[in-house]
């Protein structure tokens, strides 16, 4: 992650031209995206720590070199200037576990054309990554009725690196731990596991198994009772060595990995509260995801716990986030910035040009309304004025609001020339940010089916700035 190699090549091809051409003043590019995954309401944001932290080491080593040059495309100065290269420009971001919407920047990077273009590919990578897996699990999370889930999906992550990124912005995004017992290490997780279907097999009986694992571990015992019959087998005995730990003063729980689960959920939670064992967990796994979940959680299934793994860690339904990263202003010759932004034949991917805030309004009640885009150091919106709102593609469509709540700006820096300026929050803090920030939305906007969209306008300063660059491109 540190070697500034990852990078699109066109990133390198593109540096020397700026470098060859002398093109080394500032510009500021912004990180946003269009859609939300899993066609939802919300997404998370995530991986910024990640993000930070490779920033501070990226660098070419000397193998990179001898990489580039071997390629023959790259003067032998360019590769001189790319040795002792080090990002040395600023960064604003929202804060991990932000819930963020489309079209508003959630970084912003200031710096040279040559590192701003640099780092586009490794920052996308990261944060892209992140803020899917996030989204994922805070929508398992929101199904499960804010309940305990458990982070599975070491073994079928892309990579182990995949596997990593995953289980640290499952646990952003209100996973209660993780199977990955060295993101466990590096993160300071929680790790949590059951039993393998081996260790039964392994065994001359299923109550053997079960017996000699209560006897290891006594104070976390969940017996997997699905390996031979679940009701028939699994159950009577579990309940069976689990009414000697109960005699012991501890407790046990089942784990249920396969077959109809509302049916067996009810079935063993009946036959447990029958023998006396009403304080006994039942854990469900097999190919869970957030609409499994919320159809069981609807149904009032009696499960305590949702081990979840392929379709969190991976994304299940959507393969990426779909983050972009595009210039907004650039050196201008009289000195400061000059905005610009893209044209596009599609107008959703046409960009909003200038250095942005993004304000999150409230009510009096502490409920969000609305994102607001504002032009950096220009718009400050105040509590009790009334304000006119566009759309981000600035047409018609406008929102009047009176501000009788709070307005938060919500990109702060970061990094300042090279420099982490502010430490990390600890992962347990994200997390509960993530929560506290989806309970400060509307149901509307996190229901699965049709969610309802949440309001992200510009200011009059900044769509006057959109349809003045767009008049001057048609030549108006």
């Amino acid at each position: 992650m540190d070697s500034a190699l990852l990078t699109d090549f066109y990133a390198l091809t593109m540096a020397h031209g700026f470098w060859k051409n002398r093109m080394k003043g500032e510009n500021v590019f912004e990180m946003f995206f269009r859609h939300h995954p899993f066609n939802g309401g919300f997404s998370i944001f995530a991986g910024l720590e990640t993000l930070l932290n490779s920033l501070e080491d990226w660098s070419f080593s000397e193998e990179d070199i001898a990489y580039l040059k071997n390629l023959g495309l790259f003067e032998r100065e360019f590769l001189d200037y790319l040795r002792t290269f080090r990002f040395s420009g600023s960064l604003w971001a929202m804060d991990e576990g932000t819930v963020v919407f489309p079209q508003e920047p959630l970084i912003r990077v200031q710096g040279n054309i040559i590192e701003c273009q640099l780092i586009e590919a490794m920052l996308l990578n990261i944060i892209n990554f992140q803020s899917l897996i996030a989204t994922k699990t805070a929508r398992v999370f929101l199904a499960s009725d804010k309940g305990a889930i458990m982070e599975f999906g070491l073994r079928r992550a892309q990579g182990p690196d995949g596997a990593m990124s995953a289980s640290r912005a499952a646990f952003i995004g209100g996973a209660v731990g993780t199977s990955n017992t060295m993101a466990g290490k590096v993160f300071g997780i929680p790790v949590l596991g059951t039993m393998a279907h081996s260790w039964v097999m392994a065994h001359d009986s299923e109550e053997e198994a079960f017996s000699a694992y209560a006897d290891l571990y006594p104070d976390k015992t969940i017996f997997l009772i699905d390996t031979y019959d679940t009701l028939k087998s699994g159950v009577p005995n579990a309940i069976k060595v689990g009414k000697k730990l109960l005699e012991k003063g501890k407790n046990f729980g089942v784990r249920l990995d396969s077959g109809d689960v509302h049916y067996l959920s009810v079935q063993v939670r009946n036959m447990l509260d029958a023998a006396g064992c009403e304080k006994a967990t039942i854990t469900v796994s097999n190919e869970l995801d957030e609409y499994i979940i919320e159809a069981l959680a609807d149904k009032h299934a009696p499960i305590d716990t949702w081990g979840v793994g392929t379709h969190m860690v991976t994304g299940g339904g959507s393969s990426a986030f779909g983050g972009v990263y595009k210039l907004a202003a650039r050196n201008g010759r009289t000195g400061g910035f000059s905005p610009v932004m893209k044209f596009s034949d599609n107008p959703e991917k046409t960009t909003t040009p200038g250095i942005k805030q993004v304000w999150r309004i409230k009510d009096t009640s502490g409920m969000a309304v609305a994102d607001v885009l504002g032009l950096e150091g220009t718009d400050i919106l105040q509590k009790g004025k009334r304000y006119l709102f566009w759309h981000t593609s600035g047409d018609y469509r406008r929102l009047y609001h009176c501000l009788d709540g709070s307005a938060t700006p919500l990109l702060t820096k970061r990094i300042e020339n090279g420099k982490l300026v502010s430490p990390h929050p600890k992962l347990v803090e994200i997390r509960g940010k993530t929560q506290a920030e989806l309970d400060s939305f509307d149901a509307s906007y996190k229901r699965f089916l049709n969610p309802h969209i949440y309001k992200v306008s510009i200011t009059e300063n900044l769509r006057n700035l959109k349809l003045e660059l767009i008049r001057q491109f048609l030549g108006e």
